[in-house]
């Protein structure tokens, strides 16, 4: 009998300490995902500097940092956040992209999405988001690479901006981008 409550004690212990750690886990993750965001955005400033009035401007906007690599068959991921602009508030979002074509290659792209109507931003961050699209090419690396595509991928709803901050990537194929809620750190 004191075994089993020993043990039950342990258990709890345990779990308490275990969220506890998760809590600061979570806030380190999200304190990186920001951090990591924000800097994206300010490469998107200092590559077009006119993106500056129009995210400033806008209802709110999103901004990722991925990371991918493709042989034929490729994908991509990254993480950032969705933020409402009147609230002043930040929903953390995952992206994920797959592809299929003749290509070659690996990346580290930032997406900017800049929202023209608050629906469009609800929408993004309550429904996911889905798009389909055709692969560019481009090289470089470091910030000779950096490039901004204006309106590589409008919306209904705002513009999307892509900028490639280094890698290499080669090829044609047929891509599909996903974003979503990231449950884990909101």
């Amino acid at each position: 009998m004191r075994f089993s409550k020993l043990l039950i004690t342990g258990i709890a212990l345990v779990s308490m300490l275990g969220a506890g750690a998760y809590a600061q886990d979570k806030a380190a993750q999200q304190a990186e995902v920001k951090a990591k965001a924000m800097q994206a955005l300010q490469d998107f400033y200092k590559a077009d500097p006119k993106l500056k009035t129009a995210v400033e401007a806008a209802p709110g906007y999103a901004v990722f940092t991925t990371y991918g690599l493709s042989l034929g068959l490729g994908g991509a991921g990254g993480k950032g956040i969705a933020h409402n602009s009147k609230t002043k508030s930040d929903v953390y979002m995952s992206i994920a992209q797959a592809s299929a074509g003749l290509q070659v290659g690996a990346s580290d792209t930032r997406y900017l999405y800049v929202f023209s109507d608050a629906k469009a931003l609800t929408d993004f961050i309550d429904k996911g988001w889905d798009a389909s699209a055709g692969a560019a090419a481009g090289a470089g690396t470091g910030a000779s690479a950096a490039n901004v595509k204006a309106g590589a991928g409008e919306f209904t709803g705002g513009k999307q901006y892509a900028l490639t901050k280094a890698g290499l990537q080669a090829g044609v194929a047929v891509a599909g981008t996903k974003a979503w809620k990231d449950k884990d750190l909101n």
